[in-house]
């Protein structure tokens, strides 16, 4: 049966009324690098300027193409490269330029930087999993879960003093796995002892937060997806 005009304009003001109650909304995704030869060989990166793999460069141009309907209106990378070369991949796909950032490196790792999992249970007994349960743990010469959320808040809230134009749309952070899980407890305000909660993420999977508060000072972030679009991932960086 066809609809009639009362009809019509009934449905036409429900969907006014759907597309109003996310006008208000910033979306905020945080996409994960493509893999490197460093990721699949289980070595530990934290701010080693490592390059994608062929693997990685593949990830990095089906990630946007999964991404591409999210109305993006800024795409912000960490510095390293595979984070800006996953970033490129995406841009390519929009007229947005990439923005480097490099308080969105990858945790400072200190001397464990370039050893396997193996070397740094070898030589550093029981301190990983230390450093898995504890976000104030600090690895020798490194910085602690606390303190790469710490750096990393503050391009968020200036994305949100300063991008008025978010409201109803998207901005996209393209990172790193232990940034990434730092930086979601950080909006949260997850308590210390919960910041172990966030597990790892697979190469080029993302997370989804929404802000539903009135102002920077009350955002009400919202966890809306973690690890979208992948495998259960092993928890490393």
């Amino acid at each position: 049966m066809s609809l009639g005009f009362g009809d019509a304009l009934d449905e036409s003001e429900e969907q006014g009324a759907r597309y109003d109650k996310h006008a208000n909304v910033r979306r905020l995704i945080l996409l994960r690098h493509g893999q490197t030869e460093w990721n699949a060989a289980d070595r530990m990166q934290g701010q080693i300027d490592t390059e994608l793999s062929e693997l990685g460069r593949r990830q990095a141009k089906d990630a946007a193409r999964e991404l591409l309907g999210h109305d993006a209106i800024a795409i912000v990378s960490s510095d390293l490269r595979r984070a800006y070369d996953t970033a490129v991949a995406l841009a390519d796909h929009t007229s947005l330029e990439v923005v480097r950032d490099r308080r969105l490196r990858e945790t400072d790792l200190g001397e464990w930087e370039g050893l396997t999992h193996l070397e740094v249970d070898t030589r550093y007994p029981g301190a990983r999993q230390t450093w898995r349960l504890n976000a104030d743990f600090t690895p020798p010469g490194g910085e602690s879960k606390l303190e790469v959320g710490a750096r990393a808040l503050p391009v968020v809230r200036e994305l949100f003093a300063a991008r008025t134009d978010w409201p109803g749309r998207t901005i996209i952070l393209v990172a790193h796995g232990g940034l990434i899980a730092a930086l979601t407890a950080a909006l949260l305000e997850l308590p210390r002892k919960n910041w172990p909660v966030l597990g790892g993420l697979a190469n080029t999977s993302w997370v989804q937060l929404s802000s539903h508060g009135p102002s920077i000072e009350q955002p009400g972030w919202r966890l809306d997806v973690w690890n979208a679009a992948a495998k259960v991932a092993p928890d490393v960086l």
